[in-house]
């Protein structure tokens, strides 16, 4: 009696919907928008009401801080579409690499954040502090969205690198690989969305002066 080997029978409830993963992405990437938007133009109606005062309060900010975060976001970005890229090729090692030097970048504007708020906390310019108290009710203004705007787009980049970090730790398990990298494509558009804002984020405080 000869002996036949089933086929396995595939289960038709196991299915990847990697169109809709993208879609759902993009519908989150433009709820992002519609709050950062809106708070584009809540800026832009108090600049025209506050003109002068705006331009007074954006001469305290130092372009260099807002001109090397921007050169440091643009990069990550570059580095998280060459991890997206490699893993595609089914370079994983290569992928990995890119994906933390992404995360190195997004600290090091943390870091230099941190360092541009120090600076303006020493020079007590900060909410509900005397000295911004004691200037004009435009710079309070600026100031209080400066913080609000930049440090909710902050928040935004704490949470790529937490995204990044965990799609980094998939792709060591295999779970991201060159058939599966749909996940690392939507952590990779999160992140030019938070480039994205701050390139705009950018001449709105620093090259208004």
């Amino acid at each position: 009696m000869s002996s036949t080997t089933a086929t396995p029978i595939a289960d038709p409830h196991l299915h990847r919907d990697d169109e809709g993963s993208r879609l759902g992405m993009w519908l989150f990437l433009f709820t992002e928008l519609i709050l950062f938007g809106g708070m584009f133009l809540v800026f832009a109606v108090y600049k025209f009401i506050h003109y002068e005062e705006f331009h007074a309060a954006a001469r305290e900010l130092n372009s260099m801080f807002g001109a090397l975060n921007t050169i440091i976001l643009l990069t990550s970005s570059l580095t998280i579409v060459l991890s997206i890229v490699a893993i595609q090729k089914g370079q994983k090692l290569l992928s990995i690499f890119f994906q933390i030097i992404t995360i190195f970048f997004a600290l090091g504007f943390m870091v230099n954040k941190y360092f541009e708020w120090s600076a303006k906390f020493s020079h007590g310019i900060y909410p509900g502090s005397e000295t911004l108290l004691e200037k004009s009710s435009g710079e309070i203004l600026f100031f209080g969205l400066y913080y609000v705007m930049t440090g909710l787009h902050g928040l935004h980049v704490v949470i790529g690198v937490l995204l990044i970090g965990y799609m980094t730790y998939e792709t060591i398990k295999n779970k991201v690989n060159s058939d599966k990298y749909v996940r690392l494509e939507s952590a990779g558009l999160y992140w030019h969305l938070v480039d994205i804002i701050w390139i705009f984020l950018f001449p709105l405080f620093y090259l208004i002066a």
